[in-house]
């Protein structure tokens, strides 16, 4: 028997008497080298047990499971009672995970625009989260605000305890923070974090000491995988956001931040893996370039950095698995329309990732959580449907292009509540990617599913050559077909849709022509009446958001703040149908 294992196996043996006192039987120990790994194997009569990382050499059920070896007899000594160990030369481990990103409070199957059934929405597809200990379920962020369910949390329960409730009842292991999770303030969010039994990582979030609130976290699977886990958020929440919101804080550059983490976790780590709340700057096929701005920097990290697996978001934009210059992305659409399910293999050859998209069904809604959370979204909808006021007729949303060429009666109604409540001479508004507009009888579901954001108001004092410079970025919006139609512009739709980033205004007389040269389309610029001229003066009233530049309007930041109205515009628009039961339109 001897001459066989040693004519089969490069080994060193050892014959003793005893394997100790709970083991009394005689033991043949064998160290079989096989390349750089090695496994000893005791012989306890004819069973056999093998040891790797600490395994029990007494324990005979754990010879198949956590050692990673396989048993056969030998067909050459099938009547010996002897079993021989096949050793492969590098154990294949496997890391799963499930990942969501902007669910934006979506959890039923619902937009609250109506009562229709939709394919959304987080219920529709997390009890497909199938857990085990190799596998993590994990959020990309912006998840406390967006849906009517997350600001009813937000201005009527004053807690987002219910949102935290339902991400623990779904899994979720580990999450980074989005711009939107900023706008209800510190408080707001760190309670959410308290209550959330799962990981915020996002390493760029530091406090005044500039120590990260936040840092990455090594997770050790039940396979042995040891997986570093950065997240970072979009710097440009330092734009869009009020200071009062984040106040203790600072968000500092999200690449350095994560080129710092990775330095300490390559050596510690089989697996890296990044969260990032932001998207791509760069054409993925072609690396053209597509944005200016640095609200995005994700082709830049895979570029520069050497991270396994980025999890990207923000840009709402649904991004196939793939590789960008070595690094494994995905990025899921918006309101858990869709998630993604990956497996990242380490094995002899290294490590192979794979990933599937999975779409969400509405149909699929049902079941215990969908229960368990039933009477809360009750309340959301019987608030929704609670009447507010009346119009003269129903302002709905038609065509995308020919609304921005002609005119919105939606637009012009907010505009028309912005002026009232700012007393400026001008006003601009954009309208969501998604809106619902309002029914002649107007409830608060209009209101919501018309403008979904948690914006206030600010007037600002801006020249005639300013003003002219922001309509013509508006302007850009449009692009003209070969057979002449007006259509929206490519920019605005890649690498993400951004129909919000067109502006109607209110006050000024103006003309636009789609055809002519970019930077020469508004024509006719009059108010009251007369031609504005470079040095003219007036104040506009428009959302804090676009105040801060975003969205290429980067001539607000140098216009004078006249005054702030901090009052969220939802409130604002409340607030005119308490005032005016009854408006015509």
């Amino acid at each position: 028997m001897l001459q066989m294992l040693f004519r089969l196996y490069p080994i060193i043996c050892l014959a003793r008497n005893s394997g100790g006192a709970d083991c009394p039987c005689p033991v043949l120990l064998c160290f079989f080298i096989n390349h750089e790994h090695w496994c000893a194997a005791y012989f306890c009569n004819e069973r056999v047990q093998m040891e790797s990382g600490g395994c029990n050499p007494c324990r005979t059920d754990r010879a198949d499971s956590d050692c990673g070896g396989n048993l056969h007899k030998d067909p050459c000594e099938a009547d010996a009672g002897i079993t021989i160990i096949r050793l492969r030369d590098k154990m294949e481990q496997t890391l799963k995970i499930y990942f969501t990103s902007d669910v934006h409070g979506y959890f039923y199957p619902t937009t609250y625009g109506d009562l229709k059934r939709k394919d959304l929405g987080l219920f529709s597809f997390a009890r497909d989260f199938k857990k085990d200990e190799n596998t993590l379920v994990i959020d990309g962020g912006d998840i406390l605000q967006g849906s009517a369910f997350a600001y009813y949390c937000r201005q009527k329960s004053g807690s987002p305890q219910v949102i935290a409730d339902i991400m623990n009842d779904c899994g979720y292991d580990y999450y980074t923070l989005g711009n939107h999770d900023f706008n209800y303030g510190m408080d707001y969010q760190n309670a959410y974090i308290e209550a959330h039994h799962g990981a915020c990582v996002c390493q760029n979030v530091v406090d005044e000491a500039g120590r990260a609130c936040h840092p990455y976290v090594i997770h050790t699977l039940g396979n042995g995988l040891r997986v570093g886990i950065v997240g970072i958020v979009t710097d440009y929440v330092n734009v869009w956001e009020r200071k009062e919101n984040l106040a203790g804080i600072c968000i500092t550059d999200p690449f350095e931040a994560a080129k710092e983490a990775l330095l300490h976790l390559k050596k510690e780590v089989d697996i890296t893996l990044c969260i990032y709340h932001g998207g791509f700057e760069c054409d993925l096929k072609t690396g053209e370039r597509l944005q200016k701005t640095t609200e995005n920097v994700g082709y830049r990290i895979c570029k520069e950095l050497d991270f396994d697996i980025l999890l990207t978001g923000h840009q709402h934009m649904s991004v196939d698995g793939q590789y960008v210059h070595g690094t494994y992305v995905v990025q899921p659409l918006e309101n858990a329309k869709e998630y993604h399910y990956l497996e990242a293999e380490r094995t002899k050859d290294g490590l192979v990732v794979r990933s599937e998209k999975r779409v969400a069904d509405g149909a699929n809604a049902v079941g215990a959580l969908c229960e368990k959370y039933a009477a809360d979204e009750e309340r959301v909808q019987s608030w929704l449907d609670q009447p507010i006021g009346h119009l003269s007729r129903a302002l709905l949303p038609g065509e995308k292009a020919e609304m921005a060429l002609h005119g919105s009666p939606i637009a012009d109604f907010l505009n028309r509540i912005q002026l009232h409540f700012s007393g400026a001479q001008l006003s601009a508004v954009g309208l969501a990617n998604e809106i619902a507009g309002f029914r002649s009888e107007v409830s608060v579901r209009d209101i919501i599913a018309t403008y979904p954001y948690p914006n206030t108001l600010i007037v600002c004092r801006i020249s005639g050559k300013q003003l002219k410079q922001v309509m013509e970025r508006s302007a850009e919006y449009f692009a003209v077909a070969t057979d002449g139609t007006v259509q929206v512009a490519e920019s605005f739709l890649v690498p993400k849709v951004e129909h919000y980033n067109y502006d109607y205004y209110m006050g000024a007389a103006y003309e636009i022509d789609p055809a002519a040269p970019v930077g020469n389309r508004i024509k006719n610029l009059t108010y009251q009446g007369k031609t504005v001229t470079e040095t003219d003066s007036f104040t506009l009233c428009l959302n804090n958001y676009r105040y801060s530049g975003a969205g290429g309007y980067e001539v607000y930041t140098g216009c004078e703040l006249v005054r702030e109205i901090n009052t969220e515009m939802v409130e604002l628009i409340l607030e005119y149908f308490k005032e005016n039961p009854y408006v015509e339109v």
